[in-house]
C-alpha cells in the first residue's frame, strides 16, 4: 500500500515498477494507493489505471489529511496476509521487496527497512540522523533508528495496529509497540524519482514532535528538571548575595551595600521567563493532543473507493 499526494509525475512510473517486481514475489498480490487530497492530476491517473488492472484499488481522500493518516487508511482497507507499507516517491525502490518478503518467509513478522545512505542534503541528512537518536533516547520505546514507514508486516500485525484508538498516529511507534518479531533490513535508499517532497520543514518538525510527544513523558520530566535547576540557582545566589552583604565584599568593583540598581537582575527575569514560557509550550503540546482525542473525530475521509468490493472497506 502506497500513500501518494501530488504525484502525477511519478505515479504512472509507481505502478509501472510494482507491477514488474510483483511476479518475483511468487504470491498474488494488489496495489492498494491512497490519494490523499491531490490538487494535481494524481487522482486521474490512478483512475485510468485501476479501469484496466483489478488489483489495483485507489482511496480517495475528501482532503488532505496527511501521510500518517493515509498510512493508516490503507492499512485498514488491507486484507493481504503480507502487508507493505512505502511512499509513492521511488526513493523506497520496489525492487527492493524480495528480501523482505524472504525475511517474512524464514518467520519474522515485521521487517522494517533501515536506511543507510539517503539521497538528500547534507543538511537534512544531519538533522534526520539527530532526530532519530534523540527519539531514541527520550522515547519509552526501543523505536529502531534510522528507520522510516517503509517495511513488510504480517496481517495479523496489521490488525493489531488497527486495533490501536488514537488519531494522532506516528505509524512507526505504533509498529514498534505492537511488538511481535521484527527485524531490520539495511537498504540504500534512491533519490526521488520526479517533483518535490510534499514533507515541508513544518510537516517534517509536527512529525518529529509526534514522535517524542507520542511515545515519550521525558518533556514533561524536563520540566520539573528546568524548575529545580533554576530554583537552586537562584538559592545559590541568595546565598551568595548575603554573604557580600554581611562581609561587606566588593567583587569587580561590585558592592551589595552601595549597589543601586542590579542589571543582572533583567538576566534572571529573562532567564526564569523563557524556562516558564518552554514549560508553558509542553505542557501546551500534551494538553493539545488530548484535547484532539477527546474530539473523537475519524483521522480521515474517504471521498472515493475505486476497485474495492463491500466487503473490503473496514466497517
Amino acid at each position: 500500500m502506497v500513500p501518494a499526494f501530488n504525484e502525477e509525475d511519478g505515479i504512472s512510473e509507481l505502478y509501472s515498477r510494482i507491477t514488474a517486481a510483483a511476479p518475483s514475489w511468487g504470491e498474488p498480490h494488489e496495489l492498494i494507493i491512497i490519494d490523499d487530497g491531490s490538487k494535481d492530476k494524481t487522482f486521474s491517473l490512478l483512475e485510468d489505471l485501476a479501469r484496466h488492472d483489478s488489483r489495483l484499488k485507489v482511496l480517495r481522500f475528501s482532503r488532505n489529511f496527511g501521510h500518517q493518516a493515509a498510512v493508516s487508511a490503507g492499512l485498514q482497507h488491507t486484507s493481504g496476509d503480507v502487508v507493505c507499507v512505502m511512499d509513492a516517491d521511488l526513493q523506497d525502490p520496489p525492487e527492493e521487496l524480495l528480501p523482505f518478503i524472504e525475511k517474512i518467509r524464514d518467520g519474522f513478522d515485521v521487517v522494517y527497512a533501515i536506511r543507510t545512505k539517503r539521497k538528500e542534503n547534507i543538511f537534512k541528512r544531519m538533522a534526520y540522523k539527530l532526530y532519530y537518536r534523540i527519539l531514541r533516547r527520550l522515547a519509552t520505546l526501543d523505536i529502531p533508528i534510522d528507520a522510516g514507514d517503509f517495511c513488510v508486516m504480517r496481517g495479523d500485525v496489521v490488525q493489531a495496529m488497527n486495533q490501536l484508538p488514537e488519531r494522532n498516529r506516528f505509524v512507526r511507534g505504533l509498529r514498534t509497540w505492537v511488538g511481535f518479531r521484527q527485524t531490520g533490513l539495511a537498504y540504500e535508499r534512491d533519490a526521488r524519482f520526479a517533483g518535490e517532497s510534499k514533507y515541508t520543514l513544518s510537516r517534517l518538525i509536527r512529525l518529529a514532535l509526534d514522535g517524542i510527544i507520542n511515545f515519550s513523558y521525558r518533556p514533561l520530566q524536563l520540566i520539573t528538571f528546568m524548575g529545580l535547576s533554576v530554583a537552586l540557582a537562584a538559592l545559590v545566589l541568595v546565598l551568595v548575595v548575603l554573604f557580600l552583604y554581611f562581609t561587606n565584599t566588593t567583587i569587580l568593583g561590585y558592592n551589595v551595600q552601595e549597589a543601586r540598581g542590579w542589571t543582572s537582575i533583567v538576566l534572571i527575569l529573562l532567564f526564569s521567563s523563557a524556562v516558564q514560557l518552554i514549560s508553558l509550550g509542553i505542557l501546551g503540546e500534551y494538553i493539545g493532543r488530548l484535547y484532539e482525542e477527546t474530539k473523537q473525530r475519524p483521522i480521515f475521509l474517504v471521498r472515493q473507493r475505486i476497485n474495492f468490493q463491500a466487503t473490503d472497506s473496514p466497517s
